[in-house]
């Protein structure tokens, strides 16, 4: 048994992740309040608010300091600010509990673009910082569609630890069946379909499978921007080029975005097309069948969208605590 804290908790991904990895959660911390009150009903206690008001001498001793840090600072669909972004700075709170509390590891996730932003001195910076409390920094791109899930979901993971530099090199190496978006389906027919007239699916030819596991199948019939284009993005929305895609569904899923609250990820099964449903979106995350939702749509999306892959982190806590507990 270890201990862990669990930080910018949302609605507890780290959580289900460490205690299925034989962890022990003594705190938690989470400013929103709609995330909190699913917190809530899924683990009975509720996470504490601003990170900020923390007093770092009140948070129990620990073993892993966990938390998927905001990223929206270092986000390819955010403004890219990074540290000059308030947000970006919540990293720091991070370092003052670390300061404080000396856990053995620090186990941290963020977007894949934490580590090219500004052109890698935000990694840096987080780097030093961490060295000089003593701790090895180790980092690794991994993507959820290696570890079991449908979802092509590239995050920087963190480890940094007090002992010996953590090893990635075993987590790489572990074995999971590939999945596709018809894997985790849900066999219910009150999903949202389009008419077909509203989308143009490719020729069947064009239908290949890109090296990150897409098959992109069409768009949506959507009025489009008509200047400062690439070609063959006209009938791509403005902001994350999403909503107006469709994909089909022996391929993976793009990336859930958390700005995508309601929840316009599009899929043909060679028949129609239709909206995922929320349940098929926190499958495509690996929470539970059990897992309590927000009953807000738009707060539902909102969560999913914004947390983690659960085997991407279950698979990193199981060598965190082979390795270094």
């Amino acid at each position: 048994m270890f201990r862990y804290v669990d930080l910018f908790a949302g609605i507890g991904g780290f959580r289900l992740a460490l205690d299925a990895s034989g962890g022990e959660c003594v705190y938690s911390s989470e400013i929103n309040p709609a995330c909190r009150e699913v917190y809530r009903n899924n683990f009975g206690d509720e996470p504490t608010g601003d990170i900020k008001r923390i007093d770092e001498r009140s948070v129990p001793d620990h073993d892993i300091l966990a938390g998927g840090f905001p990223c929206q600072a270092f986000s390819i669909a955010g403004n890219k600010r990074g540290f000059e972004d308030t947000r970006g700075t919540l990293f720091f709170e991070v370092l003052r509990i670390a300061k404080a509390k000396k856990p053995k590891v620090l186990f941290l996730e963020n977007v894949k673009n934490l580590v090219h932003h500004d052109q890698g001195r935000t990694l840096e910076v987080i780097k030093r910082s961490l060295e000089e409390q003593g701790y090895h920094f180790c980092w690794e791109v991994l993507n959820a569609a290696d570890f079991g899930l449908a979802q092509n979901r590239e995050r920087t993971i963190i480890v940094a630890s007090k002992d010996k530099p953590f090893d990635f090199d075993p987590v790489k190496k572990k074995k999971f069946k590939k999945k596709n978006i018809e894997d985790i389906l849900e066999r219910d027919e009150t999903s949202e379909s389009l008419d077909p007239s509203s989308y143009t699916i490719l020729d069947e030819a064009l239908l290949k499978r890109q090296r990150s596991g897409l098959i992109f199948a069409g768009y949506r019939n959507k009025p489009f921007r008509k200047s400062g284009v690439r070609p063959n993005t006209e009938h791509l929305s403005r902001v994350h080029k999403q909503p107006n895609r469709i994909y089909h569904v022996s391929g993976t899923h793009p990336t859930l975005a958390s700005q995508e609250t309601a929840g316009r990820f599009w899929i043909y099964d060679g028949a129609k097309v239709r909206k995922l449903m929320i349940r098929e979106c926190y499958s495509l995350q690996g929470f539970p069948e059990n897992f309590i939702i927000s009953s807000n749509k738009g707060n539902a999306y909102r969560q999913i969208g914004n947390s983690v892959g659960i085997p991407v982190i279950k698979a990193v806590a199981e060598e965190i605590k082979r390795q270094i507990l």
